[in-house]
């Protein structure tokens, strides 16, 4: 089985967040703030602000993909007021302690990577130069599809009907 390439790609940047945690579990909370159209000229992991409390680092670069068959999931996305990027950041188990795993405008699609269970999943604004881009899209290749209700298949009265027994020098 093979995956159609997408047609359109959007080069992103990826800033998150790195928060003092008030639990004697954890010691810190990570989180996606924001994304940045294009591919900034920083390295992965580069810190841009820091406190007493929380740092922001740039996490890296990556592309949103944009697929004809998700064209209503965008709209859906681009109409909902806010629209949304899904950021996803997988743990490494080592320093930096995330990777930029995948940036994504469809929002079934950010739902699914929160099924793997340890992915940090976190919707952020769309950047309005994506907007365009996302929206630019959708008008050129979204096309409406019309909803079919199929209706069941009738039950055979003949198919229920009660059988004789079986001969058994038959199956012999």
């Amino acid at each position: 089985m093979s995956i159609a390439p997408p047609l359109t790609r959007i080069p992103i940047g990826v800033v998150v967040e790195r928060r003092k945690a008030a639990s004697p579990w954890i010691d810190f909370i990570w989180r996606p703030v924001m994304t940045l159209p294009g591919q900034p000229d920083a390295a992965p992991w580069t810190v841009l602000a820091s406190d007493t409390e929380a740092a922001i680092f740039y996490a890296g670069a990556t592309d949103i993909g944009l697929y004809r068959t998700e064209t209503s999931r965008y709209r859906d996305n681009l109409t909902s007021g806010a629209p949304s990027l899904w950021v996803v950041l997988r743990p490494t188990g080592a320093e930096p302690p995330y990777r930029l795993l995948a940036v994504t405008a469809d929002p079934s699609e950010g739902e699914s990577f929160t099924q793997a269970g340890d992915d940090l999943v976190g919707p952020v604004p769309m950047p309005v130069p994506v907007r365009e881009i996302v929206e630019a899209f959708v008008a050129e290749h979204h096309v409406e599809q019309v909803f079919h209700k199929r209706k069941r298949d009738r039950a055979d009265p003949e198919a229920l009907a009660r059988r004789g027994p079986i001969d058994k020098d038959r199956d012999e």
